[in-house]
């Protein structure tokens, strides 16, 4: 009976019912448009940058030639059929016209090779006859060069981080090849033929398999998981708010009057709002899995993970509920029950990784982040679809979700019967 009251109350309020699986359904194929954009436009989009050449020789053609062959950038030398020049491309990446500008200084590509050159020499002087090599080292030292680079100021650090180190590759490479032509000059064609200029060391990425298939995660696997914990935890709110009027309207009291527990009634709230909560994720699911890839986003596959993440959302639904009768058994108004409930749900979703990854917190956040149940039920998400542990792997995180629960309701009733008692 306790369960068809709950019920009753819901129906009765259908446009709250309506927002409890809207809303989330609208807030995570937002969410995920909107970071599958911004993915393909670091990906696949070329950002104009500004190209200002002040050398004219071989080391900018290289430059202009590797940045044109990116997938990355597209080179812009000229405005209205005039050279830019430095002032210009300042002003422009200044004002937030342009993203990056490239300044490439002059005799670069001279400086460049009197600089190998006298290197290679003094090498070759060392190591050969002084009669074979009698070519003196030059006296003229030229002051290092530099490649100024101008950055739009709302430019995130990363963009920055990964374009000086894309030009600093770059360079090393164009310095390389310089060297190497030295060293041809010196020492003769023939005697430099079996030098390998290819790559010794490269790099390659060792995803995890399954079913003989590469698992590459996408935005939908991040988001999906998260946003549905956001969803669930949310919960908390119309669940106080429900406590709270049956206090303010009397109908505690006639419950109390009955021959039952206030665990009784508890339970009852537990089981309806579970029952919602898991609505919740299985409508998450058919979105990932039907409705994303008719958007042009990837669609979520479980790859048999539906029952193990089943038995996550269920854990994660019993601590959203659990910390729901509490907020509503301890707050006295829904003034206090309703903004004190969705700021705690944001919090709890900021710390616990919902929306930016616990490894890219400060170190005291990151311990912080261990403490949220978010975080306990988002790990146990991942570790399902993403590393395919088995329930062995998660029982950690189940254990904790579920002591959440335990200790929450325990609370809500040790605080009720005090308060009955006073």
């Amino acid at each position: 009976m306790s369960i068809y009251k709950e019920v009753l109350l819901l129906k009765r309020d259908a446009g709250g019912l309506v927002i409890l699986f809207v809303m989330p359904l609208v807030l995570i194929i937002t969410i995920t448009l909107i970071q599958d954009s911004t993915f393909k436009t670091a990906t696949e989009t070329k950002i104009p940058i500004l190209l200002v050449d002040n050398d004219k020789g071989e080391v900018s053609e290289l430059v202009k030639e590797n940045l044109g062959e990116s997938n990355s950038f597209e080179v812009i030398t000229s405005q209205d059929g005039k050279a830019i020049d430095e002032a210009f491309a300042k002003e422009k990446v200044f004002d937030g016209d342009y993203q990056l500008a490239i300044i490439i200084p002059e005799k670069l590509s001279e400086g460049l090779k009197e600089k190998v050159e006298e290197n290679v020499t003094s090498i070759m002087q060392g190591v050969m006859e002084e009669d074979t090599v009698s070519v003196e080292p030059s006296a003229k030292k030229e002051a290092p060069k530099e490649v100024r680079l101008y950055f739009d100021p709302a430019s995130q650090t990363a963009f920055k981080t990964a374009v000086k180190s894309t030009i600093d590759k770059m360079i090393s490479q164009i310095e390389t090849k310089t060297i190497y032509n030295a060293f041809t000059e010196q020492l003769g064609e023939e005697s430099v033929a079996a030098f390998n200029q290819e790559s010794y060391i490269s790099f390659k990425e060792i995803v995890p398999m399954f079913d003989n298939k590469e698992m590459v995660p996408n935005s939908t696997q991040h988001n999906v998981p998260a946003w549905t914990l956001f969803a669930i935890f949310f919960i908390v709110v119309p669940l106080s708010i429900n406590i709270v009027k049956e206090k303010s309207q009397g109908t505690n009291v006639r419950l109390r009057t009955n021959p039952v527990s206030y665990a009784t009634v508890i339970g009852g709230k537990t089981i309806t709002y579970l029952i919602i909560c898991m609505l919740q994720f299985y409508l998450m699911l058919g979105v990932g899995m039907y409705v994303f890839p008719k958007i042009g986003l990837s669609p979520l596959e479980l790859d048999g993970t539906f029952a193990l993440m089943s038995v996550v959302a269920l854990f994660s639904g019993l601590a959203a509920v659990g910390f729901g009768i509490l907020l509503g058994t301890v707050a006295k108004t829904q003034e206090q029950s309703a903004p004190f409930g969705a700021t705690s749900v944001v919090i709890l979703a900021a710390i616990g990784g919902v929306w930016v990854p616990v490894f890219a917190m400060p170190k005291i956040m990151q311990h912080i982040a261990k403490i949220s149940p978010m975080n306990w039920g988002l790990e146990a998400f991942y570790d399902v679809l993403l590393r395919k542990y088995t329930i062995i792997g998660i029982l950690p995180y189940l254990g904790l979700l579920l002591l959440f629960f335990l200790i929450m309701t325990a609370v809500s009733i040790f605080y009720d019967e005090k308060k009955r008692a006073v």
